[in-house]
C-alpha cells in the first residue's frame, strides 16, 4: 500500500471524524444565558476548536491505523468486500 493511499484514507477518515467530534461539549448561548445581541441563540459560547482538531487528529490516526492493519494483515481483503457491479465476468 503506497503512502499516497494511506494519506488519502487518513484524509477521508479525518474529515468524517471531525464532523463526529464537533458536537462534543458544545453549549449554546441560549443554554448558558449569554446571548450576544445580533447572533443566533444556538451559536456556541466556546467552540473549543483547537481541542477538537487535536482529538480529531488522534482518533483519525487510530481509525486509519486499524484500517491499514486490517487491509495489510490479510484479515480482510478487497476481494471480501461486496462490489456494486460484478466485473469478474461470471
Amino acid at each position: 500500500m503506497s503512502i499516497l493511499t494511506i494519506l488519502a484514507i487518513y484524509f477521508i477518515v479525518w474529515w468524517v471524524t471531525l464532523f463526529a467530534v464537533l458536537p462534543w461539549g458544545v453549549r449554546s448561548q441560549a443554554e448558558s444565558a449569554e446571548v450576544t445581541p445580533g447572533t443566533d441563540p444556538g451559536a456556541p459560547v466556546r467552540p473549543l476548536l483547537v481541542k477538537k482538531v487535536i482529538a480529531t487528529t488522534l482518533v483519525a490516526a487510530l481509525i486509519t491505523g486499524g484500517l491499514i492493519y486490517l487491509l495489510t494483515s490479510g484479515v480482510v481483503s478487497l476481494d471480501d468486500l461486496p462490489m456494486p457491479f460484478d466485473t469478474r465476468g461470471y
